[in-house]
């Protein structure tokens, strides 16, 4: 039985900063040594990013109003929440990127899909933490039905999209009648602070927030609707001692500590060619030709140096990481949330019967990859 992402939409809050914006104000910090003051400007510089969406909007105040949560425009020093007061925040501004994301998919899908056909919810976010949670505020913001099935995946970091489809996936699979509704949402630069530490300053350069919502079944897509049909999903971790340190989250006094090691990327370009071999397997076709030959690929865009390794051990073209390094410049890295950005686009410009490959890596060091086809309605 086929199982298919029926609609994708996506959310982001209505701050948006120039990567220069965020660049000077974290260079304008006291904390930072010699050496940070030294190469803040060339890792913001090299991100591949041109902008950024925040729930923040403090970075934008005149020097003349008060300081904020986060930021005192006076003195252009960013200030130190608690985690609490951080999470706080999340609460309300996260509520509202998932019902946005989420009302979204529902207007996409209809007529097709009403709200009164949901029957699983999945919401997806690291970022912070509630309860009731995301998918109660969900069901009742968009008037699902009382007997909804919900789920949250959380503090997976950016690849916990793909355990959620994979949840979706099983649902429709073991009842034909499931429609499921994902949401992801992510508000990482609640949790940007200053640091002289290379990795945490990497990190305040790429993270942002964001929102994505997909609606997944086994229904037949109407002729001329496009869907992504989901053929196989994989998890690989890097080999024992591999990456556990270079891609983590923990959560400190003063919000989430991200590391973000500047290791990464070569632990991925040794890595990746063997994390998709058991993907691949599912499909004899693909299984031994050139990684090349799938046309297209939904790489989570961890960096810009990240999608430079991937497409280079891959032998990939430019224009198979176009939409990836598209979606980097003009949101950043939304943690979970960014590969169903790249997978929106695709459903609305890939060709039908054309082939895409996921690929997302979170802490572990943890590679989730995914095989899907693009159809346009079943005849």
């Amino acid at each position: 039985m086929s199982v298919f992402l029926h609609a994708i939409e996506t959310a982001v809050p209505p701050h948006v900063y120039p990567q220069s914006v965020i660049r000077d104000v974290m260079k304008a910090q006291p904390e930072l040594d010699r050496l940070g003051q030294r190469i803040i400007g060339t890792i913001f510089n090299a991100s591949g990013i041109d902008q950024r969406h925040s729930a923040i909007g403090e970075f934008n105040w005149a020097a003349d109003e008060p300081a904020g949560v986060f930021y005192d425009p006076a003195t252009r020093r960013m200030l130190k929440p608690g985690t609490g007061a951080r999470n706080a925040f999340y609460i309300v501004e996260a509520s509202k990127l998932f019902v946005q994301a989420a009302r979204q998919v529902m207007a996409a899908a209809s007529p097709s899909i009403q709200p009164g056909d949901i029957t699983h919810v999945v919401t997806v976010s690291c970022t912070g933490f509630f309860a009731p949670g995301p998918d109660y505020a969900v069901v009742r913001a968009l008037g699902l039905r009382p007997d909804v099935q919900r789920f949250h995946v959380g503090f997976m970091g950016c690849y916990a999209a793909f355990p959620a489809l994979k949840m979706a996936k099983a649902f429709c699979e073991a009842d034909r009648d499931a429609v499921v509704l994902v949401v992801s949402a992510e508000l990482c630069t609640i949790h940007m602070h200053a640091s002289n530490d290379p990795d945490t300053l990497i990190a305040s350069s790429v993270f942002a927030d964001g929102a994505a919502a997909a609606l997944v079944s086994a229904r037949r897509p109407s002729p001329g609707t496009p869907v992504l049909r989901m053929d196989h999903f994989e998890t690989t971790l890097t080999p024992a001692g591999v990456g556990e340190a270079d891609m983590a989250w923990t959560i400190g006094d003063l919000g989430y500590d991200m590391v973000l090691s500047t290791y990464v990327p070569s632990i991925i370009e040794t890595h990746i060619s063997g994390a998709l071999v058991p993907l691949l397997a599912h499909d004899p076709e693909l299984a031994d030709a050139p990684h090349s030959q799938i046309e297209h690929w939904a790489i989570h865009p961890g960096g810009r140096s990240i999608l430079d390794k991937v497409e280079s051990a891959l032998n990939l073209s430019a224009e198979q990481l176009k939409p990836s390094r598209e979606v980097l410049r003009e949101y950043g890295n939304m943690s979970s949330a960014t590969v169903l950005f790249i997978l929106h686009s695709l459903l609305h410009s890939a060709h039908d019967h054309e082939r895409v490959c996921a690929m997302a890596f979170g802490p572990g060091l943890t590679v989730e990859s995914g095989l899907l086809t693009k159809l346009s309605g079943l005849d």
